[in-house]
């Protein structure tokens, strides 16, 4: 899934970000093997926000071997450098409920980087394990490595991400007039701007007939072209209804721009969050269609089924696999390839994590080093978490031993 990240915080993403890393550091067989895998690469529930469930500690023989154990050389990536660490070191180690991540393991396991796949089989055997055993695993197999910038940065910024949950018909109707597309055939690139999509005769011909539903509201129809999918409860001509998920299937190609940004650039709000957004409008209705033309991007979709399997899990992300809400995030692909293991610490005014996770996902706006997305799920206690996330954050990376 590509998606772009809206915050509903008055100020939108910025990030902060200490040694420079030579590839001189780099073992020639652990670089060998990252390199193919960066390479290859480029080719209604909600998070809880209490503390876990029920928290683990380590293994004692796993501590002691690894705080006896030589560190690694550093590892260099074209947008990061990996500084290798003690288990100890992560902050929170030990009180992650781990058997809640597995289901993410086993995720991750259906398309695994080059890397990971050796670890898959026993991965799958724990997954009936206790948190001991798969604790215990993790520190036999895997190396920390605190990710950092390259100039030695080391903190950076966690947003979060969500599919809205949106009641949506097949036909248009008095109420619905807002369709949703499947991608048109496309003679020129980048394509029409939203403005011209929704002006334009031409641009209209060429989306007829494709249309997948219908909302009543063009802000929610925005919001799920930024979050990049969704789910509906769609109302089919005959009264029934059905819940699908609409799943990224393009863009328009144009560049996004945020829309809460343009109204503080105006000084036309103090509050850009979503609420804010909606409020200004019910204000100032003759500008809707203003504000949201100032967003030129457009994505497009494609309906996909939402059977009872996997009603339980998010939409596909970049890596190829089904997202697990609380346990996979987006990520820079150049500062840690899909499928890798991540230790991830963030304390702010929304949340306080530490825990596993899954690199699995990207978007638009998640790059740099020390960056992250986290996917909360779906509906809208997922999207008032995820709104609410902009905050401090620290990554490790959990790399195989060589």
């Amino acid at each position: 899934m590509v998606h772009q990240t809206m915050k509903m915080n008055t100020t939108m993403a910025s990030m902060a970000s200490r040694k420079r890393a030579s590839m001189g550091q780099v073992p020639w067989r652990a670089w060998t093997a990252l390199a193919a895998i960066v390479g290859s690469m480029a080719a209604c529930t909600s998070v809880p926000l209490g503390p876990p469930s029920a928290p683990v500690s380590a293994a004692p023989g796993a501590a002691a071997a690894d705080a006896g154990a030589p560190l690694p050389p550093a590892l260099a990536l074209p947008r990061a450098r990996w500084q290798p660490v003690r288990w100890s070191e992560l902050p929170g180690w030990g009180e992650d409920a781990l058997h809640e991540a597995w289901n993410a393991w086993l995720k991750n396991c259906e398309r695994p980087p080059s890397v990971i796949a050796p670890l898959c089989p026993q991965a799958r055997q724990l997954s009936i394990a206790s948190g001991e055993e798969q604790a215990a695993w993790m520190m036999r197999n895997l190396q920390p490595y605190r990710v950092e910038t390259l100039q030695g940065g080391d903190e950076g910024l966690l947003t979060g991400y969500y599919e809205p949950l949106l009641d949506a018909t097949r036909q248009p109707d008095a109420t619905h007039t807002v369709p949703l597309y499947r991608p048109p055939a496309m003679a020129r690139r980048p394509w029409y701007t939203r403005q011209e999509i929704e002006s334009l005769p031409e641009a209209r011909a060429a989306l007829r007939g494709r249309e997948i539903a219908w909302l009543s509201d063009p802000v929610d129809a925005l919001v799920l072209q930024i979050q990049g999918s969704g789910r509906l409860r769609v109302t089919e001509p005959d009264g029934t209804q059905k819940l699908v998920r609409l799943a990224f299937a393009g863009s328009n190609e144009q560049p996004y721009r945020s829309i809460g940004t343009a109204l503080l650039q105006q000084g036309a709000v103090r509050d850009a969050s979503w609420p804010g957004i909606r409020a200004w409008l019910v204000q100032n209705p003759q500008r809707a269609s203003e504000l949201l033309w100032s967003n030129p991007r457009y994505v497009f979709f494609r309906e996909e089924p939402l059977a009872d399997f996997d009603a339980g899990f998010g939409p596909r992300g970049a890596q190829g696999v089904a997202l697990t809400p609380g346990r996979s995030i987006a990520v820079d692909k150049d500062s840690i390839p899909y499928g890798t293991p991540v230790w991830l610490a963030s304390s702010g005014p929304a949340v306080q994590l530490r825990r596993l996770v899954f690199a699995q996902d990207t978007g638009s706006a998640i790059t740099g080093a020390v960056r992250a997305d986290y996917f909360t799920g779906w509906g809208p206690e997922a999207g008032e978490l995820a709104g609410r996330l902009k905050q401090p954050l620290h990554l490790w990376v959990l790399w195989p031993r060589s």
